[in-house]
């Protein structure tokens, strides 16, 4: 099975889940999504696969995206904030053939296996 993660390795719950990818023995492509952003589109076909809409994928923890409204506002302008700044997003999300999650908690990637 192939897969994709957007990754952060300096976070353990990214870590956790390219183990259990890596442990089920798929063929993982790791993007680290901090250096190479995943566009606009990208990002909305992602969340709108995984069922969930861009505010859900929004990173709050770390971030100032309360202070900027950013939960509240459009999904233009979540998507277009995320691509400027990739600290926005919510990790790791993993694309496979079964579909798309946000690994939080990592187990998430079980359902996409």
């Amino acid at each position: 099975m192939k897969a994709t993660i957007w990754h952060n390795p300096g976070c353990g719950t990214s870590r956790n889940t390219l183990a259990l990818l890596e442990e089920a023995g798929a063929d993982v492509t790791v993007i680290g999504y901090l250096k190479t952003p995943p566009s606009a589109d990208k990002l909305a076909q992602l969340y709108r696969d995984a069922g969930i809409t861009p505010q859900q994928g929004l990173r709050l923890n770390g971030t100032d995206a309360e202070e900027r409204g950013l939960p509240q506002a459009d999904d233009a302008t979540v998507l277009a904030a995320m691509v400027a700044e990739p600290k926005l997003i919510e990790r790791p999300l993993v694309e496979t053939d079964k579909g798309v999650r946000l690994c939080r908690p990592k187990e998430k990637v079980l359902e996409i296996l």
